[in-house]
């Protein structure tokens, strides 16, 4: 079933969408079964997560899109393709001391809430030309994530997805992280690079555990 709805999915998404896998909660076994039909992008939302499915020795590229504590900065760094949810200076700051250690450059993401939920981390949109105006070795800032409003109304969902559209337009941005199970087909309305998706491939998840 997993692989049925990768292949469901990826049928959808335009050839300069990447489709990330939501793989939290989700045991390894289900990442192996996706693998097998070449999907190779991963999202985890938390690093010890992250790090107890992770093999040396394989081909996967792990994205972190989840909060991220600067004391856990130092375990992911040299793990992950793209850190997808950088919500603060501190953070990013954290994120080029690690990697000037390892002598890497790590492509990170800037969250922005766009939502003004209180609920959600991230930047406000006036914040952005401030950040960008700090420089760094070490990280390489490709574009903007952005979460939808917790809401059912497409409306204000589209109002969201369009102001982040602006904003990757205005900086010049390559990558916007945008779009999960329940709204990803309005965030390909409005210029998405990036839609993860967990539930609608690895079916309903089970917090109990």
């Amino acid at each position: 079933m997993i692989q049925e709805n990768i292949y469901r999915i990826k049928n959808t998404l335009p050839e300069n969408v990447r489709l990330i896998a939501v793989s939290k909660t989700y045991p390894r076994n289900c990442i192996d079964e996706a693998i097998q039909t070449g999907q190779l992008d991963f999202g985890e939302n938390k690093v010890q997560e992250l790090l107890e499915k992770y093999r040396p020795d394989e081909d996967i590229r792990w994205h972190m899109i989840g909060h991220l504590q600067t004391n856990k900065v130092k375990y992911i760094v040299d793990k992950v393709v793209l850190i997808h949810s950088v919500d603060s200076l501190h953070l990013l700051e954290t994120i080029e001391k690690e990697a000037q250690k390892k002598d890497i450059i790590v492509n990170v993401l800037l969250q922005v809430n766009l939502a003004h939920e209180e609920t959600k981390f991230g930047f406000d949109e006036d914040e952005l030309e401030d950040v960008l105006t700090h420089a760094y070795k070490h990280v390489m800032i490709k574009g903007l994530m952005v979460i939808g409003p917790n809401t059912d109304d497409e409306k204000r969902i589209e109002e969201v997805f369009c102001k982040a559209e602006q904003l990757k337009n205005k900086y010049h941005f390559q990558e916007l992280s945008m779009g999960m199970s329940h709204d990803y087909k309005i965030a390909l309305r409005h210029g998405t690079t990036m839609v993860h998706i967990g539930s609608d491939i690895f079916g309903k998840r089970d917090y109990s555990k």
